[in-house]
């Protein structure tokens, strides 16, 4: 008989996890809270249009890539629509400071070549750079879904690797603004100076310059394609069941109960929601105080705030790169502290249709935001947060409005109607400790408390997900390998990712 497992969440990292352990033959429930599945992959409609809610920017999808390679081993590949960007231009930079952009192109070559364009002095720091920034990834083995000795860190690291990432910059770069824009990607992984490891900057970097991908017609699709390959398999993937208890006896898990008063017993379970929410949905003997302290401790990455924006018909072109705006070159690390003016930075992006012509039909804004921003209202409830919550949205809404004017002036004459979201709506959608977009921040000074691993404290209960190792669309995949390797034993998964049989 198939053993059974039930996990909490169906996010990219429960979907991943599901699936990989249903194909390895597993009887896998996945419960989640919200109507419909998908976690960061989820979309929402408002104004006729379908808004993707995180999981913009795909990396890891062309042929070779890390995700790529898990999907193969999946069988789903054929089945997941994606638009590459440009090659010639993944990203457009603006700089308000002194009204400057940049164009970074894909590729090592590419990459170096785009930016020397505009620093000709630094080619050859350039240069070295790049070739630091891979060497560092290589050495992550489960990034590069390479046989480890089956520790739960997964890889073996240089000196450069606990450097922070803004002094590893520092280290082949000698020209500040350089610097600058060579850490842009910072939003995508809750960078702060003097904390951020080298190696995840190194990562995110890499999986950039080897170039990008967007989901068409909505990152849902992908979601969709995980839960209808696990009940392929005889699993299920329940929505509107929220687990409310978790119950714990003599560190082993015996079950777990939902909203509807129904009960779900299995050999293993597994957390997808953030760590600290699944201690919320236990007695609070079920763990050691220290291990409780723990989770509470580590900081988490800052939140965001986010337009969803549904144009006017015709108005505006549809970009085939990301853009990045910047108030300041010096802000680049600051986009958590909360004694500087918002918005520091913002990335903004025409999500692809089915059929895209010429013209884009929505736009997506992010822009980092501390989650002090919104602690006032902390304690209140989706639809009941009061008038003054809503008149901080629209300031906060114009004010990002009139940035963009900055990078394209009349773009506020194309806007027909606008949806926002706060860190609120990201720590009550997601379950999210303080709306974290990253999860808990890595901190190099102190990589043990935040490199979590995925065993807990109950012998059958295992974590998963964007707080464990790494985060992102390809770090998620990756540590659900790691999860279920924790079952299913060391290196079972990547063996079989590689092409091995003997096991």
């Amino acid at each position: 008989m198939a053993k059974k497992v039930v996990i909490i969440g169906a996010g990219l990292g429960g979907l991943f996890t599901g699936a990989i352990l249903a194909k390895e033959g597993f009887e896998v429930t996945l419960l989640e809270k919200n109507s419909t599945i998908g976690g960061g992959l989820q979309t929402f409609s408002r104004f006729g249009e379908d808004f993707d809610t995180g999981m913009h920017i795909i990396g890891g999808m062309a042929e070779g890539g890390t995700v790529n390679r898990i999907c193969k081993y999946l069988g789903i590949l054929d089945q997941i629509k994606l638009q590459e960007v440009d090659d010639g231009c993944t990203a457009r930079l603006y700089y308000l400071e002194d009204n400057a952009s940049y164009e970074v192109a894909k590729g090592k070559e590419g990459f170096v070549v785009s930016l020397a364009r505009y620093f000709p002095d630094e080619q050859e720091a350039l240069q070295n750079y790049v070739e630091a920034i891979f060497n560092l990834a290589g050495q992550v083995d489960l990034f590069n879904l390479r046989p480890s000795d089956g520790r739960l860190t997964l890889y073996t690291h240089s000196e450069e690797f606990l450097m922070a990432a803004d002094e590893f910059i520092a280290k082949y770069v000698g020209n500040a603004k350089l610097r600058s824009i060579l850490a842009y990607m910072n939003p995508l992984y809750g960078g702060y100076a003097g904390r951020t490891p080298a190696y995840i900057h190194a990562i995110i970097s890499a999986l950039y310059i080897n170039g990008t991908s967007r989901f068409v017609g909505g990152s849902s699709r992908f979601a969709e394609v995980l839960k209808d390959f696990i009940q392929s398999r005889g699993g299920r993937v329940l929505a509107s069941e929220r687990v409310e208890w978790v119950e714990v006896r003599e560190r082993n898990v015996e079950y777990v109960q939902t909203s509807k008063g129904r009960c779900f017993q299995a050999d293993y379970y597994i957390s997808a929601i953030h760590p600290c929410a699944l201690l919320g949905l236990t007695d609070e003997k079920a763990f050691p105080k220290i291990y409780r302290n723990r989770l509470n401790s580590i900081p988490n990455a800052y939140s965001a705030f986010s337009l969803f924006i549904k144009l006017k018909a015709d108005t505006f072109p549809y970009m085939n790169y990301s853009e990045f705006y910047m108030t300041r070159y010096s802000d680049v690390w600051s986009f958590g502290d909360v004694g500087k003016p918002w918005p520091l930075g913002f990335l903004l992006m025409t999500p692809p249709v089915e059929g895209q012509g010429a013209f884009s039909s929505k736009v997506l804004v992010m822009a980092p935001m501390p989650f002090e921003f919104v602690r006032q209202w902390e304690n209140t409830t989706v639809g009941k947060r009061g008038e003054g919550y809503l008149h901080w949205k629209e300031q906060q809404a114009a004010e990002l409005l009139q940035h963009i004017e900055h990078i394209h002036p009349g773009f506020s004459a194309c806007v027909e109607r606008i949806n926002t979201a706060s860190p609120l709506t990201i720590r009550d959608f997601y379950a999210v400790k303080e709306g974290s977009i990253s999860g808990f921040s890595k901190d190099c000074r102190n990589i043990t408390l935040s490199q979590l691993p995925v065993a807990t404290k109950a012998r059958n209960l295992l974590l998963t997900g964007q707080n464990n190792q790494l985060h992102g669309f390809c770090g998620v995949p990756l540590t659900a390998i790691t999860t279920c390797e924790a079952i299913l034993g060391a290196n079972y998964v990547i063996n079989k990712i590689n092409g091995c049989t003997d096991f």
